[in-house]
């Protein structure tokens, strides 16, 4: 999957990349084009009205597209040589949310394309250990990706690319490369790119290139910092024929002629994790801006913080051995309470993962989505209730929708976005309560219609469904499940009612409330069954009303009692739990 290659970089450049900590102190390496963002030229075209982080220079820039309906987007794809981990799912997830963010929000047309590297050493490696062909393994581990992507609701991009199916436009790439006077080829059938070639101008995004590894006597560079281009065969690995003999592309060319292949000269936006700005995408540009012979090919860099594993100073990776499989997270959680998990961090920060900070965002949801359910039970006049502070609510609903808008378009800052959404539910529920305290008199349905429809708007926006009615696995008709569920309950309603009818005398009552004690008794119980499966049964005032739960997020005394208006986890008071970020 997706990791970093060649030089390392240390944790203090990243975070001076990312913008979110001190720059590093002095450390070896060659001079690079100076202070981040003196060169960068502003682009011409669509204002988006969002202010973005750009790791080009280190500050937030306006992000300007080419145009409206045509805003370019490259995003590094996995190598696929095997499961991808939760922190892949991360840096997808949160960048799945910038772009619904951008294409709902603020009206772009988002032109994605990624790329695929289904030819690599891992891959090569990987299918030699397992007895199967590299191209056999890459298309398995490929499709898996894919499904994982599907699973966590991350929308796919515009067009997948692989490696593979543009080996010619690589080796033209290469060519051209070449003929401009910034690569060369070895006796040895391999090409490189000449990094002094490029003077001062390489290390945009790094501000310094770290010094390279020390090379082998075996190396054929003309200089250490040269990286490949194209690679020379090795005996029993996939290989194409070319110029200088049969080979295979370097890794950081195939993206290059990727998305060059597709966008030419401009790229708006470039997104990755932050690991892969330095050489990956530093290469990149040194590549595209040689190819094209522009002074800017790339005008926006995002790169996204590590997934960390809580209390320790590392990020999730295979080769760490410390990672959770998308697979086995989505056996116990759902893609709702991590994609909730994502956004209560910036995108470019590093966050601690855990089980508390799971538990954390799945009662979160289950709360709002509590809250939900309750304002449309006022409305429908199934929840006992009186009059509400309707202008404060109004008053409420409009500044969440300035402090929302603001908050996307300030470097897509969702956790400012989610704290003034769930503030708005917050302040709703607490109306909820004071209208059951006091029953009676007017009531003011339109006010929670219309925040029902901005929190559902807002959460779908993101990816999130706070939908009563969810599809349950297995065989037959949602619609036809929906149905039945929705007999038993009604005729569970009936039975509650008849055993809870008193008689006039008050001997009378208690006789008959012993009498039909079992009743109360089995339904009860069958609130209790069928919260095993998922299904929530609440009594309010003499209605009953119910609705699917993902069996992944049930408590095990869930449905045991009666929560009425107030059960959906909000207290007064209270303070909304952080997710721990790292600088």
């Amino acid at each position: 999957m997706l990791r970093a290659r060649g030089v390392p970089v240390g944790p203090s450049l990243l975070r001076a990349a990312l913008g979110v900590g001190p720059g590093p102190g002095p450390r070896p390496g060659r001079a690079a084009s100076g202070a981040r963002g003196q060169g960068w030229l502003q682009p011409a075209g669509y204002d988006t009205g969002v202010k973005v982080y750009n790791s080009l220079t280190g500050r937030k820039d306006p992000l300007i597209v080419s145009g409206a309906d045509t805003a370019s987007w490259y995003s590094c794809g996995p190598t696929v040589y095997d499961q991808a981990h939760l922190g892949h799912a991360c840096s997808y997830v949160r960048f799945d949310i910038i772009r619904r963010i951008l294409t709902r929000v603020f009206g772009c047309n988002v032109i994605m394309v990624m790329g695929i590297t289904d030819v690599d050493d891992k891959i090569i490696k990987r299918a030699n250990e397992m007895n199967v062909s590299p191209a056999s393994l890459a298309n398995l581990y490929e499709e898996d990706f894919k499904q994982d992507m599907a699973a966590l609701k991350v929308l796919p991009p515009t067009v997948y690319l692989r490696v593979t199916e543009n080996i010619p436009q690589i080796i033209a790439f290469i060519e051209r490369i070449i003929a401009n006077g910034h690569a060369y080829s070895t006796t040895k059938g391999n090409v490189y790119f000449d990094l002094q070639s490029r003077g001062d101008r390489y290390g945009k995004l790094v501000g310094v290139a770290p010094a390279p590894v020390g090379e082998t006597g075996h190396s054929d560079k003309r200089h250490a910092s040269d990286f490949a281009l194209w690679k020379a065969a090795k005996p029993r690995e996939p290989s194409w024929a070319s110029p200088w003999g049969a080979g295979r592309p370097g890794w950081h060319t195939e993206c290059s002629t990727i998305a060059s292949l597709v966008f030419g000269s401009r790229l708006d936006i470039h997104s990755g994790g932050i690991d892969l700005a330095f050489p990956h995408h530093e290469n990149e540009i040194a590549q595209c801006e040689v190819f094209h012979q522009c002074q800017q090919w790339g005008n926006y860099f995002l790169h996204s913080g590590h997934l960390h594993v809580k209390g320790k100073e590392e990020k999730m990776s295979k080769s760490l051995q410390n990672y959770i499989t998308i697979k086995d997270f989505l056996s116990t959680a759902s893609a709702d309470v991590f994609r909730l998990f994502c956004l209560r961090s910036s995108y470019r920060s590093a966050v601690d993962y855990s089980d508390g900070a799971m538990l954390e965002a799945r009662r979160l949801l289950r709360a709002v989505a509590a809250f939900v359910g309750d304002a449309r039970a006022y409305m429908r006049g199934q929840l006992a209730g009186g009059p509400v502070q309707e202008d404060a609510l109004w008053e409420r609903l409009g500044r969440t929708k300035g402090a929302v808008q603001a908050a996307l378009a300030d470097d897509f800052d969702t956790p400012g976005a989610v704290d003034a959404v769930m503030d708005l539910a917050h302040h709703g529920n607490r109306q909820l309560k004071a209208a059951a305290e006091e029953a009676g008199g007017p009531r003011s349905p339109a006010v929670f219609g219309a925040i029902v429809s901005y929190v559902e708007q807002f959460f779908e926006t993101v990816g999130i469904s706070l939908a009563e009615r969810q599809c349950v696995s297995g065989a037959g008709s949602p619609a036809a499940l929906h149905s039945v569920v929705e007999e038993l309950v009604r005729f569970r309603q009936k039975v509650r009612q008849f055993a809870l009818a008193a008689g006039e005398a008050p001997g009378e009552a208690r006789r008959q409330l012993l009498e039909r004690r079992p009743l109360l008794e089995a339904c009860d119980a069958l609130r209790r069954d069928l919260a095993a499966h998922g299904v929530s049964i609440k009594d309010r005032s003499g209605v009953s009303t119910w609705e699917l739960l993902d069996p992944r997020q049930k408590t095990p005394n869930q449905g045991a009692e009666d929560t009425g208006c107030g059960g959906h986890g909000f207290r007064r008071g209270s303070v909304l739990p952080q997710v721990t970020i790292k600088a």
